[in-house]
């Protein structure tokens, strides 16, 4: 027998008929022995999720606001009975829910509360499946900093899971030293269901969602787009990056270091392949995996006559962005020219600081500011097996109007990214998908 490590999402739990969905997945396939789930997410006729209801309660209760307490706690007890009744099950919801209400009016903090979501709806889930209930909290670790601690958990949380061939595993928390519940980001159940793959040994992470995968590129912008039959983790990182987002972008590190697979699939569409996180990516054709991009960004354009020869200039140049606490995305240069890509966030109210230390210490002859700046990042390791990638890119671009203000490409050649005026964001998105989507032999 394999070991699967299944994690479901908040719309895959949001009610008691999503749930009966979840148990038949989990029955399928005897493999999936270590469940995962998240605290109920929004349902059409449920417009909050719990834990934004349980981030509420506990407001209320340090503001000692008893009318709101008593309305968000009325709501939360409704959520998870209806979620009990509709599953025709006896568990007992309202003792656990009860030992939170008191918890949290005894001062338990934001922390506690949000992890909540997770452990009620593991106790109903568990109780379901007639699979072990297994708490994070007796293996997944925090230091005193309230830092995941990798090693430790790792070593706890193994010798914990190997008492236990099946088990259903809340997500998004674990405990700090003298107890306290932590939990992780926002989105911190994969982090946790690839925690447990990892503690495992498993074979493979299914991370079930409302998706089948991840989609080439965004479907806001561009309709209908391909599913991503498989991608490696470095290719997964580079679209993350650039806004693609199924996954919790921590959750890749520990099934990578452990060499584990991640299946994303649909709770919805269970029959639907999915996408394939792996390693390594095939050796095969060149092929582009995704495109995906973001607004938001502003070149500083900067120029000087013999700026290649000048030892130091880059040097002084980014300790400029280390003194004043600003990380730059990119930095494309030239004979005379050197420009630095960063974040609109990144420079919010300090433009005129940051302008006067380059012209103190750097002494450029020219600097231009260019704003409303969008990114596009074409990523694939296939691409540096394929001749004439940028060149049908560019064209595409060039066909569809779109005037390029910045290229940059690393020597790997997993990845072409360039920069255009925000209002051609979606313009330009649709142009390169495009010109892609079209060479059929060029996608799985």
């Amino acid at each position: 027998m394999g070991c699967i490590v299944a994690k479901f999402g908040g719309s895959s739990l949001a009610t008691a008929g999503q749930m009966k969905k979840v148990a038949a997945i989990v029955r399928q396939n005897p493999d999936r022995r270590y469940i995962v789930p998240s605290a109920p997410g929004k349902a059409p006729e449920f417009q909050e999720k719990v834990t934004d209801l349980l981030y509420g309660l506990q407001r209320a209760a340090t503001e000692q606001d008893m009318v709101t307490f008593e309305i968000l706690f009325s709501q939360i007890e409704a959520r998870y009975q209806a979620i009990v009744d509709g599953l025709g099950t006896q568990f007992d919801i309202h003792t656990p829910l009860q030992t939170v209400r008191q918890a949290i009016l005894e001062g338990g903090d934001a922390d506690y509360a949000a992890s909540r979501g997770e452990y009620l709806n593991g106790l109903i889930l568990a109780d379901f499946l007639d699979i072990p209930f297994i708490d994070p909290a007796g293996g997944i670790l925090f230091d005193a900093n309230g830092e995941f601690d990798e090693s430790g958990t790792q070593l706890r949380f193994s010798a914990l899971l190997r008492r236990h061939e099946r088990g259903v595993i809340p997500g998004f928390y674990g405990v700090m030293p003298g107890g306290r519940i932590k939990t992780f980001s926002r989105g911190g159940s994969d982090i946790t269901g690839a925690i447990v793959a990892r503690a495992v040994g498993a074979d493979l992470y299914e991370n079930w969602t409302d998706v089948s995968g991840f989609l080439m590129t965004d479907p806001r912008i561009v309709h209908n787009p391909r599913t991503i039959s498989k991608i490696s983790y470095r290719e997964l990182r580079e679209l993350s990056y650039m806004g693609a987002s199924v996954l919790h972008e921590d959750s890749i590190f520990p099934v990578q270091k452990g060499g584990i697979p991640i299946n994303v699939k649909n709770t919805n569409e269970p029959e639907h392949p999915g996408t394939l996180i792996v390693a390594e990516p095939d050796d095969d054709h060149g092929r582009i995996t995704g495109i995906a991009g973001k607004k938001g960004f502003t070149i500083i354009h900067m120029e000087k006559d013999k700026m290649n020869s000048e030892l130091g200039f880059g040097r002084r140049v980014l300790s400029v962005f280390e003194q004043l606490g600003i990380s730059f995305e990119h930095m494309p240069s030239g004979i005379d020219t050197l420009s630095v890509v960063i974040s609109d966030a990144q420079l919010e109210g300090h433009m005129t600081e940051i302008l006067d230390h380059l012209h103190r210490d750097c002494r450029p002859d020219h600097i231009e500011v260019v704003n409303n700046l969008a990114l596009i990042a074409t990523v694939g390791h296939g691409m540096v097996r394929r001749v004439g990638i940028a060149a049908t890119l560019f064209t595409a671009l060039s066909e569809a109007g779109v005037n390029v203000r910045m290229i940059d490409q690393g020597s790997s050649e997993i990845n072409i990214i360039v920069g255009v005026e925000s209002d051609d964001f979606e313009v330009a998105l649709r142009a390169v998908y495009a010109c892609f989507e079209n060479e059929e032999d060029w996608i799985d």
